[in-house]
This record gives structure tokens, sequence and C-alpha cells, in this order.
């Protein structure tokens, strides 16, 4: 037996046969269950022991700023390195996305407090709290009922936004998506459901006993704890029916906030033109979600990319000397995939990939720690291809990969496990040699009909450099990746 078996034997409960043969443990199955907990005890108490000791003065940052992909999965991240290169026409394969070349990198397991597979209320509140909690639930702890207003009582959490605040820092959210909807609503909501996002949403339960809609806790709460910045879509949850939004109490939170003094835009021409020394910004650039990119472009909307909303979110945020969190999500690659839009969900991961590269353009990678991750991932596959062949085609063929399926149909390279892509209840799949798979609006074959593509459990990556980027290794949970931030913050 060498030193590395005994080693090895040490490890294992003593009085279980085991056996050692060339360097390999041959374990019994009571032996092995033993060495696993074991394992996962050592991995636990590291971890604690990680969190418990305070970060060193090189570890901490000034600034944080979290970038969210919702629904990026390992899979679109792949297909959209891919897609950016092709599109230039470059190799696809051998290409990277701008924070793929950050030093530090882990993979995050999702899972919600009651489900396999999180939705994004529940993922981006564990990224954001410490704390799992419910699907659809918004900062809260697991203790919460889903839609049971008075269980919010005594199961409320700070934000990691919250916490800053306390301390002084800025604050500030920006989403592609309803600024009220689950992700950005994660940082500074606290209710049981998510789909309370105006007062119209609220049952009468709820207004009985007095909660309060997430637009309101956005823009109606604690002076001290509200957001400096916060861009995005969601403007009827915040405006009366006779200006064309959906409140039922008559109010107007934009008027109320341009009344405290914040400032108030609405285009991205008005975004642009912000004075400098703004330091309170409000800026609803839609009723509901923004549009995806490709719309905006054949549109001519004047509304601002996700990255110009960074860009103007840090140029506020920055002017605060003691430093500012940010959170950044890039929302349509989900709602994109929801609807089996693969080509739409890629050009929306490159829109956050130059979000993040302007990010950090703009500031010191010695003070501000930028960490890329994502709430949950999606059922998108990559089926095969050519290195010469579009990430949005069709199998070539070869010897290990035919061109056609058993059906005799075309093989498309992606595809997504379930969604509305699916044929019709009752009918054979079209062959996918007769679409036109480079037209952003077609949809891709789903494997499951589904109304709306189901998010899926796998583990996802996160990205991070900076002061305490070395936090992000291995395999982590969401919660950990709170107190990476918080951590190299210093809050409490």
């Amino acid at each position: 037996m060498n030193a590395a078996d005994e080693r090895a034997q040490e490890a294992i409960a003593p009085g279980v046969a085991s056996q050692c043969v060339s360097g390999v443990v041959v374990m019994s199955e009571i032996t092995w269950s033993r060495a696993r907990h074991r394992s996962a005890a050592l991995l636990l108490s590291a971890a604690i022991f990680a969190l418990a000791v305070p970060a060193s003065a090189a570890e901490r940052a000034k600034n944080v700023i979290l970038f969210i992909g919702d629904g990026m999965g390992v899979a679109t991240l792949t297909a959209a390195r891919i897609y950016e290169a092709q599109q230039r026409g470059a190799d696809g394969a051998s290409n990277h996305l701008s924070f793929e070349a950050f030093p530090n990198l882990g993979l995050v397991r999702t899972y919600s407090a009651d489900s396999l597979v999180t939705d994004s209320a529940a993922g981006a509140s564990a990224i954001l709290t410490g704390q799992r909690t419910l699907n659809g639930a918004l900062g809260v702890n697991d203790q919460v009922r889903r839609g049971d207003c008075a269980s919010v009582t005594g199961s409320t959490v700070p934000t990691l936004a919250e916490l800053a605040r306390r301390k002084g820092l800025a604050t500030g959210v920006v989403s592609t998506a309803a600024i009220t909807d689950a992700t950005p609503a994660s940082l500074y909501a606290h209710t049981p459901s998510r789909q309370w996002q105006s007062d119209a949403d609220l049952p009468p339960e709820a207004v009985a006993a007095g909660c309060k809609d997430i637009a309101r806790q956005m823009l109606d709460g604690p002076k001290a704890l509200q957001l400096d910045v916060m861009l995005g879509g969601g403007g009827g949850a915040f405006l009366p029916g006779e200006a064309d939004g959906k409140r039922l109490d008559g109010r107007d939170l934009t008027a109320e906030w341009r009344a405290s003094g914040g400032a108030y835009v609405k285009t991205g021409s008005a975004l642009a033109a912000v004075p400098k020394g703004t330091k309170r910004l409000l800026g609803l650039f839609a009723p509901g979600n923004m549009m995806r990119e490709n719309a905006r472009t054949a549109t001519q909307t004047d509304a601002p990319r996700l990255t110009q909303m960074t860009v103007k979110a840090i140029e506020v945020l920055s002017q605060n000397k003691q430093g500012y969190f940010l959170m950044v999500e890039g929302a349509l690659i989900d709602k994109a995939h929801h609807i089996s839009l693969a080509q739409e969900a890629l050009n929306e991961t490159v829109e956050l990939s130059k979000a993040v590269a302007a990010a950090l353009a703009m500031t010191d990678p010695k003070d501000t720690l930028i960490i890329v991750t994502a709430d949950h991932s999606h059922g998108l596959t990559i089926n095969g291809g050519a290195r010469d062949t579009s990430i949005l085609g069709l199998l070539p063929g070869n010897e290990d990969d035919p061109a056609k399926a058993l059906d005799g149909k075309a093989v498309p390279i992606l595809m997504y496990a379930s969604g509305p892509g699916a044929a019709p209840v009752g009918e054979l799949r079209p062959d996918p040699a007769q679409l036109d798979t480079a037209d952003p609006d077609q949809r891709n074959f789903a494997a499951v009909p589904l109304y709306s593509a189901a998010h899926t459990g796998e583990d996802i990556a996160t990205y991070a450099t900076g002061p305490g980027a070395q936090g992000v290794h291995g395999l982590m949970d969401h919660p950990a990746v709170f107190e990476v931030m918080r951590k190299a913050l210093a809050l409490p």
C-alpha cells in the first residue's frame, strides 16, 4: 500500500471493510456512504469557515456589479459565443464572450426551497438575499406561504441592495424586462407573489391585509432604502388608467418620484441627455417588457439598449464616493427561450456580453467586483454541426451525425426540450429544411408541446473578476453568490 492509499484509507470510517489495489480504493456500499457523508461534511465546514472569515483589504470591493442573464444556461452561452463570432464571419467554436475571460469560474446549483427547478423569483431572491425561498416569492424566506399576504410578516429578509444602502452605498437596477418583474424586483420587494406588480394585480384579501404591490414597494418605501437608479420597462404598473397605466388607486408614482427630486425619462434620447450630476434616476421605456434588440432596431423605437442603460447607471452611481451596488439583468434571453426563439435568445446574450464589456471599460479592476451569473437554465440543445455550419442551421450530415432523422426530415442544430415550437398535438413535425432557420421570428423545434418552455434544473456557470472574485469557484449554491458579494462589500 502506497502513501496515497494510506491517506485514502484514513478517510474511510474505521471498522468497515475496504481494499486498496493499485491506488484505487474499492469500498463496500456502506463504506462509500460514510465516505460520501464525510466528504459532504468537510465541504460544508470549509464553506462555513470561508464565509466566517472577514475579507482582507485586497478582497474588499468599493463597487459590485452583478449581471444576471435570465435563463442563460451553459448551452445558451456556448451557442451565443458561436453565434456572435459567426455574425462577424469568424470561427465560432474558438470564440469567447467578454466575461468568459474572467479568471474565476464556478458552477452553481439553482434549486429553490420547494422545487428542483427554480423560477426567476426564487432564483434571484437567493442570489440577492442569501436565502432560498418558494418559487414565485420575493425577498422572503422559506416560511412564507405562496400568495398569503399575512405570512410575509416575520418572513422578510433584507436584500443586498438594502444592506448596501444602510452602509451609505448607492444602489441601482437595470433590466430589459418590466422593472417590477421577478428578477429586478428581487432587489427591493418583499412579497409572497411575483404577480402582484401593480395594485390591479392584488387579490381582495391582499388589499384588505394591507399588502403593497411591487411598484409601490419600489417607489413608496423608506427613502433611505430606495434605489438610486432604476432603468427598464414596466411603466404601466406606475401609472393610473387615465395615463395609459393599470393602477386602480389613481396614483402616478412617476410624478411622485419627480416631486421628491428624482429625474424621470421615457426614451433612449432622454436617457442620453440626462444631465451630469443627476443622482436619482428612473427610466421606464415600455409599458411592459422592453423590445428585443432585433425588434427595437427594425422599428427604430427610441428605447435604449441594455448596454446604454448599464453605462448610464454606472455614470450616476459612481458619483457616490463610498461606492455602489448595481444589478443588471438581460431579461429577454429568458423571454425568447420561453417562446422557442433561439436566435433572439442568443442575440440578447450577446447584448449582455456587450454590457459587461462596457462595465469593464468604465471601472477599475482594483476596486470593482463584477459577477456574471444566471438564475436558472433553459432546455436548449446543440445537436452538432460542422465548424463552418451556421449555429442557426441544420446538420450537414456525416457518419456520426446523419443529416436526416428517422422520420426522413432534417435535424436542426438548435432545438428545445419543451415549448411552443413543438408540432401541434397529433401532427408530425415540419421539415426544418423547408423553413427559414435564419429568420429571428422562426420558432425552433421543441420536443414537448407547451405554451411556454419550461425552465431546466442543471447547474449554471458563474464568472467573476475583481476584489473578492476568488470566492467564486467549484460547486456553489445561489446563496453562496450572495455571500461573495456581501463579504466583498463588508456588509453585515
